[in-house]
């Protein structure tokens, strides 16, 4: 049985999870909706039909676990509980699984460590490679498909396995020695697979292919079957080429008279007769030539989403202003409003009660309804002060009044405050985002002046920050302070034209990532140049000359709090 091509690994995965599912976790398929995915799943849907359940990534828990029945405890007057799918199935498919939230996943990979019957099928629709299954749920899914290059034509014509009944059958004699567990996790080490899951399923799925081909025990062939289908698709790095400085080993051969035998009559381990070479050259000729492209595209994607894009998915980060209640069904994370429930049952009552003697209070699901709020993001207000020249401490000074005066009304508004001053040949964050006013007091006390204008080191610490807090789920915004005469460029010298140029490519990077930004000139008269970087940055400029404490913090309320 050779895996040619991807649509014979695709049929070759299908038959061990047919064979053995509950040794394998289950299977992940990524492939677009269409007839080759209906294709490959046909006669699996076939084999679990009574068993089979489908779930969705915004499933509740409720759902899942079970819990009260709402609707028919009311119905009824006494409590009833209804079964979760956890407990009523071993099979479960999971449409979109790359959109899976943290929590599902959470629960679903405990499921299958505490259910060796549980079988889960992840349909993974994502086209990119920063769409795909999080790694709680594929590192216990043995079998890995990937159909999104296969055509209807190959799958129409390529091969099929018709006898899975058999195979199952022979599985329990099929012998695997501690030889093919060794090549497994030596080879999984080679190409940089760090979970001890692999080697253990890749053994179990290479005696389920030993099986297929009617064999007693596990082979070169089924190994490299099991590498190819469980191993490749998990390697991080491309396994190192074989070191043929090395002298060989003399060859021992076994004596005549016990022809096919070892010492004392054993049959040869399947270590004598398959070099760990040869299975790493097999796997590493499957192996595509734009690995080391995928997994760098990867990592960036994942570094960018970990930088910026954590905080941007969800709406806020706490509770926020209540709303009024609405109809709706209680899930897991919604609260009943019980007043506006009986405000909406209450004029039914004499209706529902009929002739009943008993007063009780009558409440149908149509009456439930769910508390709601307005979510929003804590803020972080990034102030980026220019710190040099002679008139560094008239601005320092304003800056501290303006950072003192914000912080006493973050308490309201539940935002936080950030200081960062550039001086010198670098920016340094003096101040942390923090609604601490003793912290910052304390910070803004030894704050110090003087030096060139790194503009662009300002900007760029500037930028990283609003990616940090980001990440935390608040929302950034950056108020820069400065005479717009920047004279030290981004690697340390001192040149005004790169200075100006640097500070430019990171206005535009700042306005890329949608932050809120002003910029505000403390000149004696308005500057073009900081009027251009403003544009630029795609933020507000307010020339403020003769600026106090009082004046910065209301134009930064009015323009970046009110935002």
């Amino acid at each position: 049985m050779t895996l040619e091509t991807a649509w014979d690994r695709a049929v070759f995965a299908r038959a061990c999870f047919l064979i053995a599912p509950d040794r394998l976790g289950g299977l992940w398929l990524r492939a677009r909706s269409g007839p080759v995915r209906d294709r490959f799943l046909a006669p699996i849907l076939l084999a679990y039909t009574t068993d089979l359940r489908r779930i969705h990534p915004a499933i509740d828990d409720q759902t899942l676990y079970g819990g009260i029945d709402l609707t028919t405890s009311l119905t009824t007057g006494g409590l009833v509980r209804s079964a979760g799918i956890l407990q009523q199935t071993t099979t479960l498919l999971l449409s979109m699984a790359e959109r899976a939230p943290a929590g599902l996943v959470a629960r679903l990979g405990a499921a299958l460590d505490q259910r060796p019957d549980l079988k889960l099928l992840a349909l993974d629709e994502g086209t990119e490679e920063a769409e795909a299954l999080s790694p709680t749920l594929s590192d216990r899914l043995a079998l890995r498909v990937d159909l999104t290059e296969v055509g209807l034509s190959l799958a129409q014509t390529g091969s099929e396995m018709s006898d899975i009944p058999a195979a199952r059958a022979r599985l329990s004699h099929v012998v695997a020695d501690a030889a093919c567990g060794k090549l497994l996790v030596e080879l999984a080490a080679s190409l940089g697979i760090e979970s001890l899951r692999a080697p253990i399923q890749a053994l179990h799925v290479a005696r389920i292919s030993a099986a297929l081909n009617g064999s007693p025990s596990v082979t070169e062939e089924d190994l490299a079957n099991a590498a190819a289908l469980v191993l490749l698709p998990r390697a991080t790095q491309m396994p190192a080429p074989a070191d043929d400085s090395a002298e060989p080993e003399p060859e021992q051969t076994p004596p005549e008279n016990q022809e096919g035998q070892g010492d004392n009559g054993r049959q040869p381990e399947l270590s004598d007769a398959l070099p760990e070479e040869l299975l790493l050259e097999a796997v590493r000729a499957l192996l595509p030539n734009d690995l080391l492209d995928r997994l760098a595209a990867r990592s960036a994607v994942r570094a960018a989403e970990s930088g910026a894009g954590d905080g941007a998915k969800r709406r806020g980060n706490r509770r926020g202003r209540p709303l009024p209640a609405r109809p709706g069904k209680p899930r897991s994370g919604h609260r009943v409003d019980l007043i506006a429930t009986l405000r909406a049952a209450a004029p039914w009552q004499k209706v529902r009660q009929g002739s009943s003697m008993h007063n009780r209070l009558k409440i149908r699901a149509s009456d439930i309804h769910l508390k709601a709020f307005e979510e929003r993001s804590d803020r972080a207000v990034i102030f980026c002060v220019d710190a040099s020249g002679s008139a560094a401490l008239a601005r320092l000074a304003e800056a501290k009044g303006a950072v003192e005066l914000l912080l006493a009304q973050a308490y309201a508004r539940r935002d936080y405050v950030a200081l960062l001053a550039f001086r010198g040949q670098q920016s340094d964050l003096l101040l942390p985002p923090t609604r601490s006013l003793v912290q910052t007091k304390r910070r803004l006390a030894a704050l110090p002046g003087g030096g060139g204008t790194p503009l662009a080191a300002g900007l760029q610490d500037a930028l990283s920050l609003s990616d940090s807090v980001r990440s935390r789920g608040m929302t950034p915004a950056i108020a820069v302070l400065t005479d717009g005469r920047a004279n030290i460029a981004l690697d340390g010298t001192a040149n005004r034209a790169q200075a100006a140029s640097d500070a430019r490519d990171f206005a535009r990077l700042i306005r890329a990532r949608h932050v809120p930004a002003m910029v505000i000139d403390t000149g004696q008269r308005p500057s073009e140049a900081l009027g251009g970087l403003a544009r630029d940055m795609g933020a507000g400029y307010l020339p403020l000359p003769r600026a106090d404490a009082k004046a910065l913090s209301n134009a930064v309320e009015s323009t970046l709090c009110s935002a």
